[in-house]
């Protein structure tokens, strides 16, 4: 495979597409890039959407530069990106993978947008031993994700896939801290949800979505199960089948 790290592609950085007068602003997760939410952007903008695909801070670049960003730098990067688009687009709509989705439900929890659609948005992790994560970080400063990052040369998706090989340990308590604060306030939410996630997800808990959709206050929830994508299913087979159901979400929203 290619190291994620020798091979940021030019997918990995932000992206804007002008379209019409719905924008949607999709936001990566953790260690990815906005490679990893393109291909979505790429068919909201055939569909006629404004799309503007963020990179957050410390992130497509090189692993070392995550070090001293806070989980403050990275909602203030999803807020002033849905403020600058809510001042030129009268609907504004906030897309997110993973902790890209919880930040997603933090904007629409603070901020009011037309929709908000989580993607794999973690309300707890799979992850044995995030809560030490703090403590180790001393001994272990840099966890390597499982595959270290190595993209499969044949893959068709492999160029939405660039991203980080692994994390500085002390950041998991960054990703930790943007969850609690979305599920704190998900009672909050007042817009129409599109909630997507997959069976074959093992980085985040199975009950994500189910706590999202039993504390989020708002009255129109839809979900969207996935069979067996893996966690940043927007960048895999299951792309186009995500892709029709936010299009078809976001058609909906706007004229209701």
């Amino acid at each position: 495979g290619i190291n994620a790290m020798a091979y940021m592609h030019e997918y990995a950085k932000p992206f804007f597409f002008e379209g019409g007068e719905h924008a949607v602003l999709l936001t990566h997760g953790f260690t990815g890039t906005p490679a990893t939410v393109r291909y979505l952007g790429e068919r909201l903008r055939d569909a006629g959407f404004t799309v503007q695909g963020i990179c957050l801070p410390g992130h497509g670049t090189k692993l070392e530069d995550m070090r001293p960003v806070r989980w403050q730098d990275y909602l203030n990067a999803e807020l002033t990106a849905v403020r600058e688009l809510k001042e030129k687009y009268p609907y504004v709509s906030v897309c997110g993978l993973s902790m890209g989705g919880d930040l997603t439900l933090i904007a629409a929890e603070q901020m009011e947008v037309t929709s908000c659609i989580p993607i794999s948005a973690p309300m707890k992790t799979q992850v044995r031993f995030d809560w030490a994560a703090g403590a180790l970080s001393v001994f272990v400063p840099v966890t390597y994700w499982r595959n270290g990052g190595k993209v499969d040369p044949n893959d068709p998706m492999k160029d939405y896939k660039a991203g980080y090989a692994g994390f500085p340990t002390r950041s998991v308590t960054d990703l930790r801290h943007l969850m609690h604060l979305a599920r704190k306030n998900l009672y909050a939410i007042s817009c129409p949800m599109l909630v997507v996630q997959s069976h074959g997800d093992h980085t985040i808990s199975k009950d994500s979505a189910d706590i999202i959709l039993a504390e989020a206050g708002a009255r129109q929830k839809e979900m969207l199960w996935l069979a067996d994508a893996p966690h940043a299913c927007t960048a895999s087979k299951a792309c186009d089948e995500i892709a029709e159901h936010v299009i078809s979400f976001l058609r909906k929203v706007q004229n209701a």
